[in-house]
C-alpha cells in the first residue's frame, strides 16, 4: 500500500510539473488610439512587436483581449504595442516603463491599463554623445548589391592622426545608430566609442570601428539570408557582399587598416547577430571573427545546418552572449549553435549567458567591453 501511494505522488508530481495553463490577458482602458491594432510582445515570441499571433481581439466595451492557451509554468516579460516599437506603450506622461512581469503557475487572468503610448509623447531633444573620435562617411553610402543608399559610422582610435604609419584591425557593426550617439540611437546607444576611448589605453590594443545603419523597415530582410514568409525575401547575402565587395574595400583604401582576415570581424545583435553569424559562412576568407549578441537564431533554423556543413580552413574568434530574460529560447538557440561549431574543432570560442540580460541595448552595453578585451587579447 506504501509503494502504491508513493507511486502514485510520484506520478502526481509529475502531472503538476508538466502541467499548462490558460492566461487571458485583458485590457481594460486604453488611453488613446484605441482603435489601433495593439500586440503583445515578449520573451514568449522573441519580442516581436507586430506578430499576428499576438493581436489582442474586441472584448466588448472597448476592451481587449488574449488568450494563450497550453502556457507553461515560468516567468514571462512582455509589453504592448501597436505594431512596432516606436509605438510602444509608455506612462501616461510617455515615459518608458519596465518590461511587464507575469508568473505563471496556474490558469491566470489579469486585467491591464494602457496609460500611453510612445508616439503620443513630446519628442523631447536628445544629446548627441558621439566622441571626437566619430565621425560620419558619408550619410548616403551607395549600396549597388542592393540599390539603396545608406549611413556610414567610423571610430577611429585616438592615435590615428597621431601615429601616421600605424595600422588597424576593424570591426564592421550593425545597427549603426545606435552604436555612438544618443541622438540617433532607438532606446539607446552601446557607448562603443566611450568603451574604447577608455579601454584602448589600457590595453594598449586599438581598433576601427565602421558602423553600418540598419534600413528601418528593410532590417528584417537585409539581416537575414533566407526567405521568410512573413517577413519577405532574404537580402542578407546581398547585404554581405556590399559589406565585403564594397565597403570593406573603399575603408581599406581610405584609411589604414589591417586587411587581412585576421584582423577583420563583424557583430551585432539580434537580427544583426544572425547576420554576423552567417558572414562567417558567406565570407570565411574575408572575415576573422564574429560577436554575436543574443542571436535571432529562431527565425533561422536552416543556419544551424549551413554552419555545420561549412567547410571552414581556419581557426575563427567567435564571441556569444544571450541573457536569460530575453525569450524562453534565446539561451538554447546560443548554446545549441556553440555546440555545433565546437564540434568542428576549428574554432576558438567564448559564451556568456547573463540571468538578468534582457533584449535591448542596455545590456548589450554592458557586455561589449568584455567581448573586446577576449577578441583583442
Amino acid at each position: 500500500m506504501k509503494k502504491s501511494l508513493g507511486f502514485i505522488f510520484f506520478i502526481l508530481c509529475c502531472y503538476i510539473s508538466e502541467a499548462q495553463f490558460t492566461v487571458r490577458l485583458i485590457v481594460t482602458d486604453i488611453a488613446a488610439k484605441a482603435k489601433d491594432d495593439i500586440y503583445i510582445s515578449g520573451n514568449f515570441n522573441n519580442w516581436n512587436p507586430a506578430d499576428n499571433d499576438s493581436k489582442l481581439k474586441p472584448f466588448g466595451g472597448g476592451r481587449r483581449i488574449i488568450v494563450f492557451a497550453g502556457v507553461d509554468t515560468g516567468h514571462y516579460e512582455f509589453k504592448f504595442t501597436r505594431g512596432s516599437w516606436d509605438k510602444v506603450e509608455t506612462t501616461s506622461k510617455g515615459e518608458d516603463i519596465p518590461n511587464r512581469t507575469l508568473d505563471v503557475k496556474g490558469d491566470t487572468t489579469i486585467e491591464i491599463t494602457i496609460a500611453g503610448w510612445k508616439d503620443d509623447a513630446p519628442e523631447k531633444p536628445k544629446p548627441n554623445t558621439a566622441s571626437v573620435n566619430v565621425h560620419i562617411i558619408d550619410t548616403a553610402f551607395f549600396m549597388p548589391q542592393l540599390n539603396r543608399y545608406r549611413r556610414i559610422w567610423i571610430y577611429l582610435p585616438a592615435s590615428y592622426n597621431k601615429t601616421k604609419n600605424k595600422t588597424y584591425p576593424v570591426i564592421y557593426m550593425q545597427d549603426g545608430q545606435n552604436l555612438f550617439n544618443e541622438q540617433t540611437a532607438f532606446a539607446g546607444e552601446w557607448g562603443i566609442d566611450e568603451c574604447l576611448d577608455t579601454l584602448e589605453s589600457k590595453l594598449n590594443k586599438e581598433c576601427i570601428v565602421v558602423g553600418i545603419d540598419n534600413g528601418g523597415d528593410k532590417r528584417m530582410t537585409e539581416y537575414n539570408p533566407y526567405d521568410d514568409a512573413k517577413y519577405g525575401k532574404g537580402e542578407g547575402k546581398q547585404y554581405l557582399d556590399f559589406i565585403a565587395a564594397t565597403l570593406k574595400p573603399y575603408i581599406d583604401k581610405n584609411y589604414r587598416t589591417l586587411k587581412d582576415a585576421q584582423h577583420t570581424f563583424i557583430a551585432g545583435s539580434s537580427m544583426g547577430g544572425l547576420i554576423a553569424m552567417y558572414a562567417l559562412v558567406q565570407y570565411p576568407d574575408v572575415f576573422g571573427g564574429a560577436g554575436i549578441f543574443s542571436p535571432a537564431f529562431w527565425l533561422t533554423p536552416q543556419l544551424y545546418t549551413d554552419v555545420s556543413n561549412a567547410k571552414w580552413q581556419k581557426k575563427f574568434r567567435i564571441y556569444f552572449y544571450s541573457g536569460e530574460k530575453e525569450s524562453l529560447t534565446m539561451v538554447k538557440d546560443a548554446q545549441k549553435m556553440f555546440n555545433i561549431i565546437k564540434a568542428k574543432q576549428c574554432c576558438d570560442q567564448q559564451y556568456i549567458t547573463f540571468p538578468l540580460g534582457q533584449h535591448n541595448e542596455k545590456y548589450w552595453r554592458e557586455e561589449f567591453p568584455d567581448f573586446y578585451r577576449w577578441l583583442m587579447q
